[in-house]
Formats: structure tokens, sequence, C-alpha cells
């Protein structure tokens, strides 16, 4: 079976930080891909600073584009919403059956868990990998949840709101990002005002690494 990694997120926008901790998990921990999950909307997060969502989608397509092993799933867009992330792992898994899908999620996320939906089955059913966040520190292990793991991955303090604040301060951060996520962000001024001496056009896009479910 291919090990696949579910990175679910707002991506709003995603940024060098994501990619980077998808890549440590996916190697020092032998899965075979990354899907990046879109979510449409989390409830924790005001709309009023969400991007839409064909802007996140296009960002985060641009973002995996250079990865094989790294795939856009837009699956959270046709489930029922809210879309608990128990029901996007059991729809995944019955339409890719020849597919093990994991969790990841930071460790912030892992202190919330027991709140969310059918949180016990959830861990039960599936392998969670749990990456380092700054200020929630991780356990040793967690020996009720024989199939969660807690990874070594660097623990990497860049977010989306600090870029989003950014940008709309003008100011140049395009380190921060891929380079044609920064430029489809500015381009289509999606967090404010931007810097105008950043006029690098965008490079065509084909990817072949992309789930439409």
């Amino acid at each position: 079976m291919k090990k696949t990694g579910l990175f679910f997120g707002s991506f709003n926008p995603v940024h060098t930080g994501h990619l980077m901790i998808a890549n440590y998990i996916s190697e020092f921990h032998a899965l075979d891909e990354i899907w990046f999950v879109v979510t449409p909307q989390n409830p924790t997060k005001s709309p009023q600073v969400l991007a839409a969502a064909e802007h996140r989608l296009a960002m985060t397509q641009r973002a995996v584009k250079p990865y094989p092993k790294f795939r856009l799933c837009d699956i959270e867009f046709s489930l029922p919403q809210p879309a608990y992330t128990i029901h996007t792992l059991d729809t995944l898994r019955d339409r890719y059956p020849q597919r093990q899908f994991s969790l990841l999620i930071g460790s912030d996320n892992w202190y919330q868990l027991p709140q969310w939906k059918d949180a016990d089955r959830l861990c039960a059913d599936y392998r969670i990998f749990v990456y380092p966040r700054f200020g929630f520190d991780l356990p040793g292990c967690a020996p009720q949840y024989p199939h969660t793991r807690f990874t070594d991955a660097p623990r990497i303090e860049i977010s989306s709101t600090f870029i989003r604040q950014a940008m709309a301060d003008n100011k140049e951060v395009a380190c921060f990002m891929p380079v044609e996520v920064y430029q489809y962000a500015v381009k289509h001024k999606l967090y404010g005002s931007c810097p105008k001496s950043f006029n690098a056009p965008e490079s065509p896009i084909k990817n072949p690494y992309i789930c439409t479910l």
C-alpha cells in the first residue's frame, strides 16, 4: 500500500515552512506521498482574512508543483460542511483502498485533539505524525495511541498570519514562500498592498501531481 500523509490547512498562504515539514516527515518517516488538503473554512479562523478558495488552491498547486511526492487535494470542497477530519479520512480511505492514509498535525493541534469529532476512533484507525510547534512541548510517547508518532521535525516559526500582515504593510517577504506563490499573491493583491518593486512574471502551470476529487 502507498503510504500517504495528509497535511490539512487553510494555506492562506502556503509557505516554505509547510513544505519543509512535509519534506521532513515524508523522508524521515518513509511516506510515499504527502497530500496538501486545502480546507474550505476552518471554524476557528475568521473568514474575513481568508483568501478565496480558488486563490488558495492555485497557490498550493504552485507550491507542490516541483515536488513529485507532494500533491494538492481539494476533496473537502465536495464534502458536506463542516468537513470533519475523520469524515475526510474515511472518504479518502474508501475511494483509495490501495493507500494507507496518515494525518500530519502540529503539537498545538495534538493538545486540542480530544475535542475533535470521533477523536478516539481517529487515533485508533489512522497513523498520526505530530510535529513540534513553539510553545507546545511534545510528550515522549502516547501509549494509549500506538499509531501516533512524535517527530523530530525542525521547529519552524513561519506563519501565514505573519506573511499576510507583512504584505499588508507593504513588506517584501518573497523568501518566505515559493516564488510562484509570492508572484501569485502579489499579482492578485490577496493580502492588501504589495511591494511595487516585485514584478516578476508568472510561470505556466502544468502539474501532474494534483488530486481533484
